[in-house]
C-alpha cells in the first residue's frame, strides 16, 4: 500500500512549469563567448582592412594621396563602423546561440537577452584590447607626451636646435664635451682677456659651437664670451676684432632666432598632436559606448529569432 506522502512525492505539481534551461543558469556563457570570439574576429578583419586602405590613400609625393585630415576624418569613421558592425554580429550571435527560455516573461526574457549583448560586447572588448593594447596605448602615450612638450618644450627644442648647429659646424668632440660641462672646461684654457691663444680650426669650431650653446641656452651671449668668440673668428678668418665681434654677434641672434622659430613649431605641433590624441580617445568612448547599445539590441533580435 503506498503511503500519502510517496504519492505527494512522486505525483508532479500542476503549478510548476518546467521547461528547457529553467535548471540552468540565467547566463548562456557558450553563447556569449561565441559571440565575442565572433566580434573579436571581426574586428581584427576589419582593423587590416581599414589600415590597408589608409595606406593606400597616402602618398610621399606633394599633392598626391588624401590630406591629413581627410585621413583623420576616414579612420574616425572607419573605426566607428568596424565598432558597431563587430557589436552587432556579437550580440546577434550570442542572443541566437543561448538557451530558450520558455517559462519566462517577455519583459524578462528581453532583459536577459539585452544583458547577453552586453556581455558579449564587454568580452570583445576586453579581449580586443588586449590584442590591441599598443596602438591604445600609443593613442594616450601620444597625448600625454604632446601635453609635457606644450608644457616645456622651450628647453628640449633649444637643446636640439643647439646640437643640430654644433653637428653641422662638422664638431668632432665627443657627445659629452657639448653641453654646459664643455663650456665649462674650454673657459679653464682660455687666456688672458686680450691674448689670442693658439687654436687649430678643429678646436675652434666646436668650442665657438659651445660658447652657442651655453648662450641659447641662458638666453644671453655675455660680453667676455663674445670677445673670445670674435678671437677665435679674427684668428682663422684675418678680420679685424671689432669685426670679428660684430660678426660674432650678428651670427648669435641669427641662431637664436631659428631656435625659436623652431621652438613655436614645435609647440604647435605638439598641441595639435595633443588635440588630435583628445579628439580620438573622445570618438573611440562615443563608438565604444554606440557599439555595447548595438550589441544588446542586436541580442534581442536573435533571441525572438530563436525563439520564433
Amino acid at each position: 500500500m503506498t503511503s500519502p506522502s510517496a504519492t505527494y512525492a512522486t505525483e508532479p505539481r500542476s503549478d510548476v512549469h518546467r521547461s528547457a534551461g529553467s535548471s540552468s543558469s540565467a547566463v548562456s556563457w557558450v553563447a556569449i563567448f561565441a559571440g565575442a570570439a565572433a566580434a573579436a574576429a571581426l574586428s581584427l578583419i576589419l582593423l587590416l582592412l581599414g589600415t590597408g586602405l589608409g595606406l593606400s590613400s597616402l602618398s610621399p609625393w606633394a599633392r598626391e594621396g588624401v590630406s591629413a585630415k581627410t585621413l583623420g576624418i576616414g579612420t574616425v569613421l572607419w573605426v566607428t563602423f568596424m565598432q558597431l558592425a563587430a557589436s552587432a554580429l556579437g550580440g546577434y550571435i550570442a542572443g541566437r546561440l543561448r538557451t530558450k527560455w520558455v517559462d519566462l516573461r517577455r519583459d524578462e526574457v528581453v532583459f536577459r537577452d539585452t544583458a547577453h549583448g552586453f556581455l558579449t560586447w564587454a568580452v570583445a572588448t576586453l579581449l580586443t584590447a588586449a590584442l590591441l593594447t599598443s596602438t591604445v596605448s600609443s593613442i594616450i602615450s601620444g597625448g600625454v607626451q604632446a601635453g609635457a612638450q606644450v608644457a616645456g618644450g622651450a628647453a628640449s627644442t633649444a637643446a636640439s636646435a643647439a646640437a643640430a648647429t654644433e653637428t653641422s659646424a662638422g664638431a668632432t668632440a665627443a657627445k659629452s664635451d657639448s653641453g654646459p660641462v664643455g663650456y665649462l672646461v674650454d673657459s679653464l684654457f682660455r687666456g688672458p682677456m686680450g691674448s689670442r691663444a693658439p687654436s687649430s680650426p678643429e678646436q675652434a669650431t666646436p668650442e665657438v659651437t659651445r660658447i652657442f650653446t651655453n648662450a641659447i641656452a641662458t638666453g644671453k651671449l655675455p660680453e667676455e664670451d663674445a670677445r673670445y668668440a670674435a678671437q677665435l673668428v679674427a684668428q682663422r678668418s684675418g678680420l679685424p676684432e671689432a669685426e670679428a665681434e660684430k660678426r660674432v654677434n650678428e651670427t648669435f641672434n641669427q641662431i637664436q632666432t631659428k631656435v625659436k622659430e623652431a621652438e613655436t613649431k614645435a609647440s604647435e605641433a605638439a598641441d595639435a598632436a595633443r588635440k588630435a590624441s583628445a579628439v580620438a580617445a573622445l570618438f573611440l568612448f562615443l563608438s565604444l559606448l554606440i557599439g555595447a547599445f548595438v550589441a544588446g539590441y542586436s541580442a534581442t533580435i536573435g533571441g525572438r529569432h530563436r525563439d520564433d
